[in-house]
């Protein structure tokens, strides 16, 4: 019997879902498809400037099945950049943080959008 996957911990989704070329032709050969815990590798490691060990503790997975996923989100993009294809973020195996935990630096998401507050909760 195989193990059962280990859900990995997404802080938020992207703004947008599609990113490429304006002029780009909408059928299914002209697509690269990255998953949400993918998007959050590089949103981690590029953006934020995390380690790969740093990453791993935020989505709650092993260090090397972050460098898995995030050479194979790298190769997409790349695949999307030099290719000219739209890039669109969906699906994976995930589940949305609630901000609730100790170890949560993403300020009470709760699986919003990053950047966005609650305003109601106060949060900035």
């Amino acid at each position: 019997m195989p193990r059962p996957r280990k859900w990995r911990k997404v802080c938020c989704l992207p703004e947008s879902d599609r990113f490429g070329p304006l002029d780009a032709v909408n059928n299914e050969e002209h697509f690269v498809v990255m998953t949400i815990d993918e998007y959050e590798t590089i949103r981690l490691i590029d953006l934020k400037g995390f380690t790969q060990e740093e990453c791993a503790g935020k989505m709650n997975i092993a260090r090397t099945t972050v460098q898995g996923i995030y050479n194979d989100a790298r190769k997409k993009l790349a695949e999307s950049l030099v290719n000219g294809k739209v890039l669109r973020i969906e699906g994976g195996e995930y589940k949305l943080c609630e901000g609730m935990e100790k170890s949560c630096t993403c300020g009470g998401c709760r699986g919003l959008r990053c950047g966005e507050a609650f305003a109601e909760d106060g949060f900035e």
